[in-house]
């Protein structure tokens, strides 16, 4: 066998525009050093025509040509390994082959049957020396609209004039995977254990071809990682942010709103050069909505608001926002950023910039979950699937840039695309899909590459489901649903180093003091507390109890009053049952409680608590607001070892035995309201 140099092969291709896709050709192209040739035929007949014209002026008989797609093309290896391939194929055109017979089904009993492989032939790319592709186009006569596949079919099926085409190209849906080897990257094809050395993914198999192209030839490896995703970056400088429209989306009952709006404030990006799309379909949203504009509303260049009296479906808001930087001829990127997200990363804005591509999703997960807000596969029917590396990716063991089908909940679009491939006024509209989903696929069926980053944590995304919405404060009853953002609003941000640190007080024996809860939670229970309303009369009668009897009364609402006992005993679980099996070593606690209630003390109320026992193996009591400021005097004194607890730090929780050894009062509150959560726990 003749040895063929690589510098005889030169690759033809076609494209009418750059995309995503032919830019994707060209860079793997370039990574083997192919030689390649461009023209700018839309395709079919036209494609034919131009090669015609082209070979017409090659002088080199000993050149070979081969002729691919572009836009939905890999190389996964070089000129050396396609020419060895071609010279064992012992023919002098050889094309590729498809399972299904298009155009014409009828000339299906022509093909010749083969042993193994694929029957029909496939225009999407061939090779050959130019002397006989140049007799093998010489008959054409056709128009630029006809069909080249059909052209090329023709000839296949002439027993005359017959070329050869390689039966052993298989479906990459079903028959391609990834082969990991030092430092690079291929395509096995299982069918027939060999490795391509061209991946085509026309058809159906374009989503594949975008799989593999996050691999290969070298794009991400297990020895370096991503090799390409600090390539072509947008340098930010300060003089020169690009201007964003951000879209904020509020379409169902939501949990910490309040806190959504505390993080888009802390967002390292000039407000000078952010505009906001507000959309708020929820009436249960209006203060948190409306406060947050009140307050800073005017530090962005614009604002605009839609409000649920407009009573927009899913797709018309989302259409709209993309319609406001669309018609902006200043606006640069569109952020779209539903209200479930809890976009932890204040560079988010600025790290998508930088990435400089045309859509991108920063990967946010649910906590404790593999769900995400990428899909990295689709099924045959357009839904969810699961990639092959999709838990790799998830969990963070591979990090990179992805190129996926589907992104929702938060992503960056550059605004150019929205004046040029989708400029579709109703791109989120479809009668099948969600307004995500239709979005999506207008993106693909455009040619647009999407893409998500995990190469830095950004966040997470809420769980809306059992979402409550006829509290005052709804957020708290989150622990459950939510327990992570729960915890960083109501948890005191020192509660994690109260054992390393040694932040555990001991201001009396066997009484802790340590901090348990934000300020925002103290409110919060006093305010729910008040809006309820039904404080108990302070009186020995208490139908609320077992036996109807109260020998020590406080003027309290108990946590079952207000639907809160599952997730107080949660909290003390989660939170306090810790502290105790660490201060009370060998003693064990489930939490338990049969009380468990705020207690509010006023001078022209209930002053003071006389001596008293508690019903429990430990008490916690937590002071729900602070001594100087909102009330005078109060505290706690245990008589055994006439030691005092005179200023209580709103927060900060006591612990202590309830029976035989600590016997205890409140002392007199002189002035203002005094507020504190007592457990009675283990009784």
């Amino acid at each position: 066998m003749l040895n063929v140099f690589s510098d005889k092969l030169l690759v033809v291709t076609v494209a009418t525009k750059e995309t995503d896709g032919f830019t994707r050709f060209m860079k793997s192209a370039k990574h083997f050093n192919y030689s390649v040739k461009v023209g700018t035929s839309p395709g079919g007949g036209q494609k034919v025509r131009l090669l015609k014209a082209a070979l017409d002026k090659m002088k080199d008989e000993d050149r070979i040509i081969l002729f691919i797609d572009s836009y939905d093309v890999v190389f996964a290896s070089g000129p050396k390994e396609l020419l060895k391939k071609f010279q064992q194929a012992g023919h002098k055109v050889v094309f590729s082959s498809e399972s299904l017979i298009w155009p014409d089904r009828h000339l299906q009993d022509k093909h010749p049957h083969v042993k193994e492989g694929n029957r029909f032939l496939g225009s999407g790319g061939f090779i050959g020396y130019v002397p006989n592709i140049r007799e093998m186009v010489s008959d054409w006569t056709g128009e630029d609209d006809e069909s080249d596949q059909l052209f090329f079919t023709k000839i296949y099926i002439d027993p005359a004039k017959r070329v050869s085409a390689d039966t052993r190209r298989c479906s990459l849906h079903e028959s391609v995977v990834l082969k990991f080897e030092d430092g690079r990257v291929r395509a096995r094809n299982v069918l027939y254990d060999t490795l391509s050395v061209v991946i085509h993914g026309n058809g159906p198999t374009k989503l594949q071809i975008n799989y593999l192209g996050n691999y290969i030839p070298n794009t991400w490896t297990f020895e370096t990682g991503c090799t390409v995703c600090h390539e072509d970056l947008r340098s930010l400088t300060e003089s020169e942010y690009p201007l964003v429209v951000i879209g904020i989306f509020i379409q169902q009952p939501t949990p910490f709103v309040t806190v959504f709006f505390e993080r888009l404030l802390k967002l390292q990006y000039p407000k000078n050069r952010l505009k906001l799309f507000i959309y708020n379909k929820e009436a249960h949203h209006e203060r948190q909505v409306s406060s947050f504009l009140q307050d800073h509303g005017n530090l962005y260049q614009d604002v605009k608001f839609i409000g649920p009296e407009e009573e927009m479906d899913g797709a018309a808001p989302r259409n709209l926002g993309f319609d406001m930087c669309r018609k902006d001829e200043d606006c640069d990127y569109f952020f779209s950023l539903d209200i479930e997200v809890v976009l932890k990363n204040e560079n988010t804005l600025k790290i998508l910039i930088e990435q400089n591509l045309p859509v991108i999703a920063p990967m946010i997960t649910r906590a404790g979950r593999l769900w995400s807000n990428f899909w990295g596969a689709l099924s045959a029917d357009g839904y969810y699937a699961r990639s092959e590396d999709y838990v790799d990716i998830v969990q963070g063991r591979r990090e990179g840039v992805w190129n996926i089908p589907y992104v929702s909940s938060v992503y960056l679009v550059k605004a150019s695309l929205l004046r040029s491939e989708l400029s579709d006024f109703e791109l989120f509209n479809s009668n099948n899909l969600d307004p995500d989903m239709a979005f999506c696929h207008n993106v693909r069926s455009k040619g647009i590459f999407m893409y998500v980053t995990n190469m830095q944590s950004f966040g997470r995304i809420l769980s809306t489901e059992n979402y409550q919405t006829n509290h005052l404060h709804n957020d708290l009853w989150q622990i459950f649903e939510n327990p992570v953002d729960w915890e960083e609003r109501y948890i005191h941000e020192n509660y994690t180093r109260i054992m390393k640190d040694k932040l555990i007080e001991t201001p009396c024996p066997d009484v802790y003091w340590f901090p348990i809860f934000t300020d925002v939670a103290c409110n919060h229970l006093v305010e729910e507390m008040e809006n309820f309303g039904q404080w108990s009369g302070g009186g020995n009668k208490d139908t609320r109890i077992q036996g109807g009897y109260e020998n020590v009364p406080t003027i309290d609402i108990h946590m079952n009053q207000v639907n809160y006992e599952k997730e107080w005993q949660k909290f003390l679980l989660e939170y306090i049952a810790p502290v105790t099996e660490k201060m009370f070593p060998g003693y064990y606690t489930r939490a338990q409680f049969d009380l468990a209630f705020v207690v509010r003390y006023k001078p022209d109320e209930q002053p003071a608590l006389r001596p008293h026992h508690d019903a429990s193996t430990f008490t916690i009591n937590i002071a729900l607001n602070q001594v100087g400021l909102d009330f005078q005097g109060g505290g706690c004194r245990f008589l055994r070892y006439d030691c005092s607890i005179t200023s209580p730090r709103k927060g900060w929780a006591l612990m202590h035995p309830g029976r035989l050894t600590h016997y205890h009062e409140g002392l007199r509150v002189t002035e203002g309201v005094r507020y504190i959560a007592v457990s009675f726990v283990d009784p």
